[in-house]
């Protein structure tokens, strides 16, 4: 497994949990001697043509310090993507996260849409046809559902769960009727955790999560499967939570 990263997502960019300082570092200094780190590059603008409106990307220019380390998250999505299709495991230690960016707005955090364009790349590139999003992140992630509203040959699933054994099996029903996929991406939010926002998810499930849905790559995809971060603001536990669900999902 290749980890996607670069020392420019520590900066803090926006005054966001998202943006937070410590938020990254955490989850490298967990990561950092176990996993090998791949430096991304900056997505073009064209790139982002392939999911946002113009008018959209305008705005987000605007933001100065923000367009430049999101265009940079988009890359890290891109290159995740490519690793992933080539037969190797990765996950984007990114950030801005962009569930939440629709084709002409976004929200919660997020600018653009990492994951809907990595996706679109791939398809664009006619390197796969077929692709499943499986978001974990204790949010809806109306901006990739909205992304893929008219494409059904990409499908967006967001778990959910009361509990966090209905959790875990909500995914696993989900998974077992679902087939013929080229490629897996995963929107990986680590904020449904016991000590974070969602009150739920015990350290142990996110390495059970990536586990299921490894298993289901393999199964289904030839093994094509990669994961970009989304949310998770508790510092103290986001790094073992995010090393825990990579150590299932290598």
């Amino acid at each position: 497994m290749k980890i996607i990263y670069s020392p420019k997502y520590r900066e803090v960019y926006a005054s966001d949990p998202a943006a937070a300082p410590g938020r990254i570092e955490c989850i490298y200094a967990e990561l950092e001697g176990k996993f090998e780190f791949v430096e991304p590059q900056p997505a073009m603008e064209e790139d982002l043509r392939l999911v946002h409106g113009q008018s959209h990307i305008e705005r987000v220019k605007r933001l100065l310090r923000v367009y430049e380390v999101a265009l940079l998250a988009v890359g890290g999505a891109i290159k995740a993507a490519e690793i992933a299709i080539e037969g190797e495991s990765a996950f984007g230690l990114i950030r801005p996260p962009g569930h939440h960016a629709s084709p002409d707005s976004s929200w919660g955090f997020c600018y653009l849409n990492n994951i809907a364009i990595s996706i679109e790349k791939l398809r664009k590139e006619k390197r796969v046809r077929r692709a499943l999003i499986v978001d974990f992140d204790l949010h809806f992630g109306d901006g990739t559902a909205n992304a893929f509203a008219n494409i059904p040959e990409v499908r967006y699933f967001h778990v959910e769960g009361a509990t966090n054994q209905q959790f875990l099996e909500n995914l696993r029903e989900f998974l077992s009727t679902h087939e013929e996929y080229d490629v897996l991406a995963v929107s990986a939010g680590f904020d449904k955790h016991e000590d974070d926002w969602g009150g739920v998810l015990k350290t142990e499930d996110y390495r059970e999560i990536g586990r299921i849905l490894k298993e289901f790559s393999v199964r289904v995809c030839g093994g094509r499967r990669y994961a970009v971060l989304e949310g998770g603001y508790n510092h103290v536990v986001l790094g073992e939570n995010v090393r825990a669900f990579l150590e299932g999902f290598k």
